[in-house]
């Protein structure tokens, strides 16, 4: 039996003592190495973002970075990089050393955009041999990274991506054409403004090490881009379903749905996870 079979065949139980017994994987430590994406501009959240990188936008009591890195504690991690760009020096004075998370919070920097992949580069070679569990610095999820962690563990993926079902609106009326009328087409319906069902990214990924193989140093890099990568080179990769509660605060009107939301869901975003899931 091969080692993706081998590792495909354990059962939850077995896969969650070998993540955190530094077995998983043939001998990976203990969990993924946390990294958050805070680089950014920012520029659709503008003019706020002109004073401030968008991970350090008020939430609550404090900014929408400091809920990320209380999830990650809360969820077992004591150890995150902090990807940082746009007005890097705020964010430094803010995180610090991660000392008022319990955590160690360390630092890359980018001097240009690299895109969602390229900061990855930078990472220390220590790092980057090892799983890692990439987000990005400016959403707000019920998702236990944890569960994502299992189900990349059981999909042999070399890349897994949280996604959900999510309405897009079309800003434009939408026509379905038939047949050739002379220049013309028959139009066989028209839907005004509608709203199509989509699976979208939710911007947290876990990476096995090859994955990073594809990224070269100073190179700008999207997640769309190393995707195709990996399936031209027929690796998988793999979408895990979430049905709680995301937000991706891109826009101002999604800024104001995370300050509405926040209290409420408050408690669901830092409840501590039980070492055993059912």
């Amino acid at each position: 039996m091969s080692e993706q079979e081998t590792h495909m065949s354990m059962d939850a139980p077995t896969r969650r003592f070998a993540r955190e017994n530094g077995t998983s994987r043939g001998g990976d430590d203990r969990r993924p190495a946390p990294v958050i994406l805070a680089g950014g501009k920012g520029t659709r959240l503008a003019p706020f973002t002109s004073v401030l990188p968008k991970p350090l936008m008020p939430l609550g009591d404090g900014p929408i970075l400091d809920v990320l890195l209380r999830q990650l504690h809360a969820q077992g991690w004591d150890e995150t990089t902090l990807a940082v760009g746009h007005m890097a020096d705020l964010i430094r004075a803010y995180c610090g050393n991660g000392e008022r998370y319990g955590m160690d919070v360390s630092y890359i920097q980018e001097t240009t955009p690299l895109g969602t992949v390229g900061p990855l580069a930078f990472l220390p070679e220590e790092t980057r041999s090892r799983r890692l569990i990439v987000m990005n610095g400016d959403l707000l999820t019920t998702l236990r990274f944890n569960d994502l962690v299992d189900a990349h563990d059981e999909s042999g993926a070399v890349l897994t991506i949280a996604v959900m079902r999510r309405p897009i609106k079309v800003e434009f009326g939408v026509l379905d054409l038939g047949e050739h009328i002379g220049a013309a087409r028959a139009i066989t319906s028209y839907r005004e403004k509608p709203e199509i069902e989509s699976t979208v990214s939710m911007g947290v990924y876990v990476f096995e090490p090859e994955a990073l193989t594809y990224v070269t140093p100073g190179e700008p890099l999207d997640i769309p881009t190393l995707i195709n990568r990996l399936l031209a080179d027929g690796r998988p990769v793999a979408g895990y379903p979430f049905d709680g509660y995301w937000l991706d605060i891109g826009r101002h009107s999604d800024y104001q749905q995370a300050i509405d939301d926040f209290e409420k869901i408050r408690e669901q975003l830092l409840a501590p996870v039980q070492e055993v899931r059912a």
